[in-house]
């Protein structure tokens, strides 16, 4: 007997009685249906938390001043100007690990254009901002050298204020905006960032020199930043250059050894991966509980076979009869497993994709589908319908053909 002959066979068993064969088969489809859709949905987490991190910037580092005390009182970090326009500069020539390292100083103000006004965050800062964000400018260029040297009134839009001011299919490059009623031209528009992890909107702020900052926004404390430095470190030396800079920032802050920082470094990668770590965690316990559901399958598999089994004792008995070897029913009840935990998982695969775009568009969770655990449960599911299903042949392939004649 060969294979097709043995598929043949056990497909017009089980569809003898379809509604048992489906019903054998409904644990197999919703566990890997399960599976399937929470994978899909921690996988698209993942993707949405790393997106996340990585528009804030390639390889960023966040150097924040330290904090207060006033009365026993502790001011958090940033309300106590310790770094300095010398330790900036400092950062820039005297680390190696270091790509691009800018200011950032923040303030609120209204912007009003000829016909609409919108209140936003400007950011005073340098050319190596936009490196170190890896914030390209969409249209129109972004602020240069020499217009931090002569503190030129220029301004660069992010997309949301651009579209509040202008509209969203307007051009402003070479418009007039006033900011607290000092006109500035806009030079560019940064390309579109979207939000944070937090929800904040990175494109609803606008970019102007820093010493143009100082002269016409907010007043400076001289030689202290009164915000703060991103810095970019050199691929794949994040943690390296976290550390240069730490030591260096200490030295020239003279702080002794048990001392601590008088300045606060936030590394987005960690953060970034402690989030994905827990995504994934909490993914490998969804999917172990979804894949509980192809072991019951599984041993609702082995139960029909084992009903079959006992149903077909005749049958059996007359196969054996007619010339059928032990190793012959072996295979006929084998595949007939088999053709029921892979039918289910095909199903399941289908479910669970179904599932996971439902989810999707019903919620706003992002989700995507891995071919290789798409793969994997299938196999399992074939696993499963092999190991639970060789009992029952098992058993069927060692019936005595005269007690199984005899059998009513």
């Amino acid at each position: 007997m060969n294979p097709l002959q043995t598929l043949r066979i056990a497909l017009r068993a089980l569809t003898r009685n379809k509604m048992r064969s489906f019903l054998t088969m409904l644990g197999v489809i919703i566990g890997v249906g399960a599976v399937i859709a929470m994978v899909a949905i921690g996988e698209g987490a993942k993707a949405r938390v790393e997106a996340s991190f990585a528009a804030m910037g390639t390889n960023l580092l966040i150097i924040m001043p330290g904090a207060s005390t006033s009365g026993g009182a502790m001011g958090g970090f940033g309300s106590a100007p310790t770094l300095t326009w010398d330790d900036l500069r400092a950062i820039q020539t005297e680390v190696p690990t270091v790509r691009a390292a800018a200011p950032a100083l923040r303030s609120n103000a209204q912007m009003v254009s000829e016909e609409q006004n919108w209140s936003t965050g400007i950011v005073g800062t340098t050319p190596d901002y936009f490196v170190a964000r890896n914030w390209p400018v969409e249209r129109g260029t972004a602020i240069s050298q020499s217009d931090v040297d002569v503190g030129t009134k220029v301004v660069v839009l992010g997309a949301t204020v651009a579209a509040r001011l202008y509209g969203a299919s307007s051009d402003p490059i070479g418009q007039t905006v006033r900011i607290k009623n000092i006109p500035f031209e806009v030079i560019g528009v940064a390309a579109k960032k979207g939000q944070s992890p937090t929800g904040q909107d990175y494109d609803d702020t606008a970019f102007i020199p820093v010493t143009t900052f100082q002269q016409k926004i907010q007043g400076g404390l001289q030689k202290y930043m009164t915000g703060t430095i991103f810095v970019a470190a050199q691929p794949g030396e994040v943690q390296k250059a976290q550390t240069d800079v730490t030591v260096l920032l200490r030295d020239r802050h003279h702080l002794m050894p048990g001392q601590d920082d008088d300045f606060s470094i936030r590394n987005l990668a960690e953060i970034a991966g402690a989030q994905a770590e827990g995504t994934k965690t909490l993914t490998t316990l969804l999917a172990s509980v979804a894949a509980v559901s192809l072991l019951v399958g599984g041993i609702g598999i082995m139960n029909i076979m084992l009903v079959s089994v006992t149903e077909r004792t005749r049958e059996i008995g007359v196969r054996m009869a007619i010339g059928a070897k032990p190793r012959h029913i072996l295979a006929q009840f084998l595949t007939e497993a088999l053709t029921l935990s892979m039918f289910g998982g095909m199903l399941g695969v289908i479910l669970g994709t179904w599932a996971a775009g439902y989810l999707a568009s019903q919620f706003g969770w992002p989700t995507l589908v891995r071919p290789d655990i798409t793969i994997i449960a299938v196999g399992f599911s074939a696993g499963v319908g092999i190991v639970f299903g060789l009992y029952p042949a098992r058993k069927a392939s060692q019936l005595d053909p005269i007690q199984a004649l005899r059998f009513e």
